[in-house]
């Protein structure tokens, strides 16, 4: 596996008690019904739009903060990321949704914290030559995430498509090293990672490829997953509190 531990130094987390000074934290999930799990636990709860998203607002024990609705795909998740920035005053990301298990030892609704993310479908190689999934202003594919020491962590495969394709599979797995895919994390990490903002991200399954049709996994699952999800939001909230970073 490529070593990223350079770049990671640049957003790690060093997690310690608190007493620092309050850094905003926002939420950014793909779908409403992810955000509506975040906001389950929301005190002083309003809702409002901002540049066609929807942003819920409140508090997390004595905390403000806030999710938006960034809606599926890259595109959309970049965009969200810039807004929670700039409206919303984010100092510190936290991605929270459902992914895609790659590996054969993972169960649906496992809870795993993701340490780097790669975009598996950006390719420059023949421009560049760099390696398959590096942006053109970075040397490595791997986009450095911070991370609380909760859960297992792992990295993330993002790309615009939900499919079984084997090819991608054993790109995600072989190239790669990912244990979980979805269609938006990488797109966070990047307007992350350029905005110099910490950046958590919390995914809970709701299918692993090999175990029968990715769709009709997640169609059956995502309820489960979501509630599964939802439990873990005040547990991980409190976690990346204690983050100095």
């Amino acid at each position: 596996m490529r070593k990223f531990f350079v770049a990671a130094m640049l957003s790690a987390a060093i997690c310690a008690t608190a007493g620092e000074r309050i850094m905003k934290k926002v939420f950014v999930a793909a779908m409403d019904c992810e955000a509506d799990a975040v906001a389950a636990h929301f005190d002083d709860r309003r809702e409002s739009v901002i540049f066609g998203r929807r942003v819920i607002e409140g508090k997390i024990g004595n905390e403000e903060t806030a999710v938006i609705v960034s809606g599926i795909g890259k595109c959309n998740a970049a965009a969200a990321t810039q807004c929670a920035l700039s409206s919303l005053g984010a100092q510190i990301l936290i991605n929270a949704g459902v992914a895609g298990g790659l590996r054969q030892d993972m169960r649906v609704a496992d809870i795993y914290e993701v340490k780097a993310a790669v975009q598996y479908d950006f390719d420059l190689t023949q421009l560049n030559g760099t390696p398959m999934g590096t942006l053109n202003e970075y040397k490595t594919p791997e986009l450095p995430l911070a991370t609380t020491g909760k859960y297992p962590d792992v990295i993330l495969g993002t790309g615009d498509r939900f499919n079984d394709n084997e090819n991608d599979y054993r790109l995600l797995v072989e190239t790669f090293a990912a244990g979980l895919c979805d269609m938006e994390g990488g797109a966070v990490a990047h307007v992350a990672l350029r905005a110099g903002k910490p950046c958590f991200m919390l995914k809970c399954i709701s299918d692993v490829y090999g175990s029968g049709s990715t769709v009709e996994q997640y169609s059956k699952n995502l309820s489960h997953a979501l509630k599964i999800l939802s439990a873990a939001i005040p547990g991980y909230f409190s976690a990346v509190q204690s983050c100095r970073l």
